[in-house]
C-alpha cells in the first residue's frame, strides 16, 4: 500500500535526509580542523589524498542512490520516494563540487592554470571533470521553474546522468588503479540500475507493439 506523508512529516524525513547527507561533510571538516590544528585528524598519511577520496565517494553514492530511487518507487510502489530524487541527486553535485575543489585548491594549489594540461594528459582527470560539466546543468536546471520552462526537453536533459553515472565509475575505476574491488562494486551497483531500466523499456516496448499489432 503505497505510503502517504502529512505535509509536517514529509518536511521532517526531508530534514532528516539533509541531516543524515551533510553528516559526511561534517566529519570530514572536523577532521581537517583537527589536522590543521593538531596533525592528528585522522586523515591518515597523505591527508589530500583521503580528502579527496573521501569527497568523490560520497559523490558517486548520492548518485548512485539517485538512480536507485525509480527502481524502489516501480517495486514497492511508494511514489513518495520520488519527493527525494532531486535532493539526491543536488547532494552528488555538491560532493562532486566539493571533491573538484579539493583537487583545485589542495591537490594544485592555486596553479589552477594546470587544470586544463591535467586534463589533457590524465584520462582520469578528463572523464572526471566530463562528469562534472554534465552534473552542471542537471544541478541548474532542478528547480521546478526550470521544469516548467524545458516541459518535455526536461526530461530528455537529464538522462544525461545515466551517461555520468558510468563516467564517474570510470573515473573512479581508473583512479584506483591496482585495487579495483572498491569500483568494481559501484560497477556491478550501476549495471544493475542501468539494467533494470533497459529491462523495463524493453517490456515496454514489446507490450506497445502486441497493442498495436492487436489493434492493427
Amino acid at each position: 500500500m503505497p505510503l502517504t506523508l502529512s505535509p509536517r512529516a514529509l518536511a521532517a524525513t526531508k530534514t532528516l535526509v539533509h541531516a543524515l547527507a551533510l553528516t559526511p561533510a561534517a566529519i570530514l571538516a572536523w577532521q581537517i580542523r583537527a589536522e590543521f590544528l593538531t596533525g592528528s585528524g585522522g586523515l591518515g598519511a597523505d591527508p589530500v589524498a583521503e580528502i579527496e577520496h573521501r569527497l568523490g565517494l560520497w559523490a558517486l553514492r548520492f548518485l548512485m542512490l539517485t538512480l536507485a530511487i525509480t527502481p524502489l518507487r516501480q517495486l514497492t510502489g511508494q511514489t513518495v520516494l520520488m519527493r527525494f530524487r532531486r535532493m539526491l541527486g543536488l547532494y552528488a553535485f555538491a560532493y562532486a563540487t566539493l571533491h573538484f575543489t579539493a583537487y583545485l585548491v589542495l591537490d594544485l594549489r592555486g596553479y589552477w592554470t594546470q587544470i586544463f594540461e591535467e586534463i589533457a594528459k590524465r584520462p582520469y582527470i578528463t572523464v572526471g571533470f566530463a562528469a562534472w560539466l554534465l552534473l552542471l546543468p542537471l544541478a541548474l536546471t532542478s528547480t521546478q521553474a526550470a521544469i516548467r520552462w524545458l516541459g518535455r526537453n526536461w526530461a530528455r536533459l537529464h538522462k544525461l546522468v545515466y551517461v555520468i553515472a558510468v563516467l564517474a565509475v570510470l573515473h573512479f575505476w581508473w583512479l584506483v588503479k591496482s585495487d579495483v574491488r572498491e569500483p568494481a562494486l559501484y560497477a556491478g551497483i550501476l549495471a544493475v540500475l542501468l539494467g533494470w531500466r533497459a529491462w523495463n523499456a524493453l517490456k515496454k516496448r514489446r507490450l506497445s507493439a502486441r497493442r498495436t499489432a492487436a489493434t492493427g
